[in-house]
C-alpha cells in the first residue's frame, strides 16, 4: 500500500513539474526565431517544443525506412535478415518436433516410425550430434544394424559424440560375440570417461571373458579409489582374480609367480577355498610343510572343505593309516562340531579298520542328515562289522537317491557345478559360487522314479533254511473237482506266507504273513464224473541250493497255491 502511495505521489509531481514547465513558457516573452533560406520563423516557446518532439518523431520514422531499405538489399544479396530469422525459427519448430516424436518412436519401439522422425528432425536441425544419435537408435530399433554401425561411426569424428560412437560400436561386437573387439572398444570409452559406472563394468566382464586378470584387478583398483567399491569387497574381489591369474600362470609353467599370486590369493581371503589349497601346494613344492599346515588349518577353522583335508594329506602322503589319523586330530580340532568334521574323522577310521570307532565318528548323521556320503561310510561300517549283506545293499540303496550333500552353488541361479571359477557357466555372475547344498526344486518329492522298488530289489535278511520238507510253488494251481473217490485222509495243514497288498501293489519283505492254506473240495455226485487233466504246476524243492547273493523273487500276481494230496510228494493221477 505504501509503495502504491509513492506512485501516486510521483504522478503528481510529475503533471506538477509538465504544468509549471507548460505555463512558465507560456508566460515568458522570449520568442524564439528561425531564420532558413531568406526566410524567418518566429515560434513561441509552446509552438518550439511541439515543433521539436515532431522533428524527433520525423528523424526516427527515416531511420526505420533507411534501415527496411538496406534489411531488403542484404536480403537481395542474401545475408541473414528478420525474414532468414523468421524461416529460421519455423524450421526448428518443425525439427525439435520431428526430434521429440523421434524420441517418442524409439521409446515405443516403432523403429521405422523413428527412422522416418530422424530424418525429418535431420533436415529442419543443423545439430548433427543430436540427429545423428537419433538416427543410430532408430536403425537399432528397426533391426538395420549396418546402418547403426555406419552412424556410429559418424559420430566418432565429433568430440562431443565420440564416447556415445564407441559406446555403439562396442554393443554391437558384443552382440555379435566378438569379445575380443569389444573389449579394445571398451578400453577405449573408459579412457574417454573413467567414471562410467556402467563402462566400467562392461569392461570388467570383457576383462574376465577375455582371461585378463591383470586388467580386471587394475580396473577393481581404479573404482577402489573413485570410491564406487567397498573396502571388503575389493579385497575379496581382488583376491579371486588373483588366484584366477595364479591358475593361468601355473598353468603356463611359471610357479614362482604362481605361488606368489597364490599366496598373496589367501592372505587376502583365507575363506577362499582353492586359494588355501593352491597356497598349501605352492609351500609344499618349497618343503614348507608348516606354512603348508598353518594356511590349511586357518581355512579349516572357517570352512570344512574336502579339498583342504586332501590338500592337507598331500603334505605326508605315504603314512600309515594310524599316524594319518594321529596327524589330522590336530586339523579336525580347529573345528570339530562341523559335520565335515565328523565325517572326515569317520574316513580316516574306516581307513584304519576301526569300524566301532567310525560309528562313534559319524553319530546320527545318517539319520538327520542322510547324503551319498554319509550312507556309504554307514555301508562300510556295516560291512567291516560283519553285518548282513542285505543290511548293506540297503544303505547303498538309499546311498542312490540321497542327497549329494554340499556343492558348488550359484548364489544367483542356482547353478551348480563340480568345480570352483570365479565366473557361473549358466548366468556369468561374478564370485556368486557358495559350497553349500543345493535347494531342491520341488520340495514333495523325495525319491527318483522307480526308487519304491529299492527295498524289493535289495531284499530282506536271509534266514537258515527250513527243517520241514516245504516247497514253494511257483504256478498258480487250477482247481479240479473230484467226484467218486473216497476222501483221502487229511495231511497236517501247513502254513504258508502270503502277500498281504491290495491287487495290483507290489509287496516287500514286511507285508508278507503267515496264514493257514484254503481248499475248495466239491461235494461227490452220485453220477461218474470224469476226471478232466489239468496243467502240471512246477515245483521248485526248498532245500535246493541257492547261490548266497541271490535276491528272491516274489510274484505278487501269483495266488499263493492251494493244498492238495498230489503235493505230498505224490504224482497226479
Amino acid at each position: 500500500m505504501l509503495l502504491s502511495l509513492l506512485k501516486i505521489l510521483f504522478f503528481f509531481a510529475v503533471v506538477l513539474v509538465v504544468s509549471l514547465g507548460a505555463v512558465h513558457l507560456s508566460e515568458t516573452g522570449q520568442m524564439l526565431r528561425v531564420e532558413y533560406a531568406g526566410t524567418e520563423y518566429v515560434l513561441t516557446p509552446v509552438k518550439a517544443v511541439v515543433a521539436l518532439l515532431v522533428l524527433m518523431v520525423l528523424a526516427w520514422l527515416v531511420f526505420k525506412a533507411l534501415g527496411l531499405a538496406l534489411a531488403f538489399l542484404r536480403f537481395l544479396a542474401g545475408d541473414e535478415t528478420a525474414i532468414n530469422r523468421y524461416f529460421a525459427r519455423s524450421r526448428e519448430r518443425k525439427g525439435y518436433a520431428a526430434l521429440g516424436e523421434g524420441m517418442l518412436a524409439v521409446a515405443s519401439g516403432e523403429g521405422r516410425l523413428a527412422q522416418d522422425k530422424a530424418a525429418k528432425a535431420e533436415k529442419y536441425l543443423q545439430m548433427p550430434h543430436v540427429t545423428n544419435l537419433l538416427s543410430a537408435q532408430a536403425a537399432e530399433v528397426a533391426g538395420d544394424k549396418a546402418r547403426a554401425g555406419q552412424v556410429y561411426r559418424t559420430l566418432l569424428e565429433d568430440d562431443r559424440t565420440r564416447f556415445v560412437g564407441i559406446r555403439g560400436l562396442m554393443r554391437q561386437k558384443m552382440d555379435e560375440g566378438d569379445t575380443a573387439t569389444a573389449l579394445l572398444l571398451a578400453q577405449k570409452a573408459y579412457a574417454l570417461k573413467p567414471k562410467h559406472r556402467e563402462l566400467q563394468d562392461t569392461l570388467l566382464d570383457l576383462e574376465m571373458r577375455q582371461n585378463d586378470w591383470k586388467g580386471a584387478r587394475q580396473l577393481l583398483k581404479d573404482k577402489r579409489r573413485q570410491g564406487d567399491l567397498p573396502k571388503d569387497v575389493h579385497i575379496r574381489r581382488d583376491a579371486v582374480l588373483a588366484l584366477q591369474e595364479a591358475s593361468e600362470v601355473l598353468a603356463q609353467g611359471n610357479s614362482i609367480s604362481a605361488r606368489e599370486a597364490a599366496i598373496s590369493a589367501n592372505k587376502a581371503s583365507p575363506d577362499l577355498i582353492p586359494a588355501a589349497v593352491l597356497a598349501a601346494r605352492s609351500y609344499v613344492a618349497q618343503k614348507d610343510y608348516r606354512n603348508a599346515s598353518r594356511v590349511l588349518e586357518k581355512t579349516w577353522s572357517v570352512r570344512p572343505h574336502p579339498d583342504v583335508a586332501a590338500a592337507y594329506a598331500e603334505i605326508v602322503p605315504d603314512e600309515t593309516p594310524s599316524a594319518r589319523l594321529t596327524r589330522f586330530e590336530r586339523l579336525i580340532a580347529k573345528n570339530p562340531n562341523d559335520e565335515e568334521s565328523r565325517l572326515l574323522k569317520a574316513e580316516l577310521l574306516l581307513a584304519a579298520e576301526d569300524f566301532p570307532g567310525a560309528r562313534r565318528a559319524l553319530g546320527d548323521l545318517a539319520e538327520k542328515h542322510p547324503t551319498v556320503r554319509t550312507l556309504s561310510i554307514m555301508a562300510a561300517v556295516e560291512r567291516g562289522e560283519g553285518a548282513d549283506d542285505s543290511v548293506v545293499r540297503g544303505y547303498l540303496a538309499r546311498a542312490l537317491t540321497a542327497s549329494r550333500g554340499p556343492q558348488w552353488v550359484c548364489d544367483k541361479c542356482h547353478n551348480v557345478m563340480s568345480d570352483w571359477a570365479p565366473t557361473c557357466d549358466s548366468c556369468g555372475g561374478f564370485d556368486t559360487l557358495t559350497w553349500r547344498e543345493p535347494e531342491l526344486r520341488n520340495s514333495g518329492v523325495t525319491t527318483t522314479k522307480g526308487a519304491e522298488m529299492l527295498p524289493l530289489l535289495v531284499g530282506g535278511p536271509r534266514h537258515a533254511p527250513a527243517t520241514s520238507q516245504s516247497e514253494v510253488v511257483a504256478e498258480p494251481v487250477v482247481e479240479e473237482t473230484v467226484t467218486d473217490m473216497p476222501p483221502p485222509e487229511k495231511p497236517k495243514p501247513r502254513r504258508v506266507e502270503v502277500a498281504d497288498v491290495a491287487p495290483g501293489m507290489v509287496p516287500r519283505e514286511s507285508d508278507y504273513v503267515a496264514v493257514e492254506p484254503a481248499r475248495t473240495i466239491t461235494t461227490p455226485e452220485p453220477a461218474p464224473a470224469r476226471v478232466e487233466p489239468q496243467p502240471q504246476p512246477v515245483v521248485f524243492p526248498a532245500d535246493a541250493p541257492r547261490p548266497a547273493d541271490e535276491p528272491v523273487l516274489v510274484r505278487p500276481d501269483v495266488v499263493p497255491p492251494e493244498e492238495a494230496e498230489w503235493t505230498e510228494g505224490k504224482s497226479r493221477p
